[in-house]
């Protein structure tokens, strides 16, 4: 393996700190609870907000603060090149901020990591952070 192929393999350190800052003004701007749970979601599964096409939907800048546009990012969601496990998951965070109308059963379409993902924001979108959501021993 060449040097080049090592700084390709692994991620800059300045991307995770550009993702944790995105993330951080993101959830600092977001107008709701409601809007705090999807971008928390979005944060914490990391791929869909990865996208680049995505970032261009999702992200206002309003030249004080980045916020994030849920309203923009529904009309081209089928337009971003994600997976059908990634749609599956936009579409039930979207959902949470009342854009578009998704059936429960796509959690059916969640894998292990990105299911526990959106359980974790519908607590918080109810206002319970007291139950856990994990795996059973």
């Amino acid at each position: 393996m060449t040097p080049a192929d090592t700084e390709s393999a692994t991620p800059a350190p300045d991307a995770d700190d550009e993702f944790r800052t995105l993330g951080e003004q993101l959830l600092r701007t977001a107008k709701s609870t409601a809007y705090r749970a999807a971008v928390q979601a979005l944060i914490e599964e990391r791929t869909i907000l990865s996208v680049p096409a995505v970032r261009h939907a999702l992200i206002v800048d309003s030249g004080r603060a980045k916020k994030a546009d849920f309203e923009g990012l529904s009309g081209r969601q089928y337009t971003l090149g994600l997976d059908p496990e990634q749609r599956a998951f936009l579409d039930l965070v979207l959902s949470m901020v009342s854009v578009g109308r998704t059936n429960i059963c796509v959690v059916q379409d969640l894998d292990d990591r990105r299911l526990p993902i959106i359980l974790r924001a519908i607590l918080r979108l109810a206002g319970n952070e007291d139950l856990a959501v994990g795996r059973r021993l």
